[in-house]
């Protein structure tokens, strides 16, 4: 059986911190998670639902970006239904094909442009942790997210 993964990572002075973050199916608790995580840097969550999906949210200054790594799992999973609500975006539809919502170039200041994070998300030799662990390293912190992973 898969399981959901979620980690919150912060930069503060010059170095990254990596924690697990406890609620991954509550975009209310997510976002007060990263919210509760403020740097100057700002603080991002990285977040795997079951071998399914990705979810990435940030936030910088009052400013909340999410991204979801395919609009149509709004049909099945309440998290994803309440992501495209907060994003404002349109209800997928069941015939809808899979396609990338929300912020897509949330961490283009950070190094990952929006081609490189869509072309990490596109690859379906991974799964959703392997995804987040490649974006993870892109970032600079790709040993503090093994860390976590680990201990969970």
């Amino acid at each position: 059986m898969s399981v959901d993964f979620g980690c919150i990572a912060w930069h503060e002075e010059g170095r990254w911190s990596v924690n697990s973050l406890t609620s991954t199916r509550d975009i209310g608790s997510i976002i007060d998670s990263i919210k509760a995580q403020q740097t100057n840097g700002g603080a991002i969550a990285l977040i795997a639902i079951e071998d399914e999906f990705v979810i990435i949210a940030r936030a910088l200054g009052d400013q909340m970006q999410m991204m979801i790594s395919d609009v149509t799992y709004a049909l099945d999973y309440e998290v994803a239904a309440e992501l495209i609500e907060v994003l404002d975006l349109e209800f997928p539809e069941e015939e809808d094909e899979s396609q990338p919502g929300g912020d897509l170039d949330l961490l283009n200041d950070l190094g990952v442009s929006e081609m490189e994070l869509l072309s990490i998300l596109d690859d379906t030799e991974l799964y959703p942790d392997e995804q987040l662990e490649a974006i993870a390293n892109r970032l600079g912190f790709g040993e503090q997210f093994n860390q976590v992973i680990e201990s969970n």
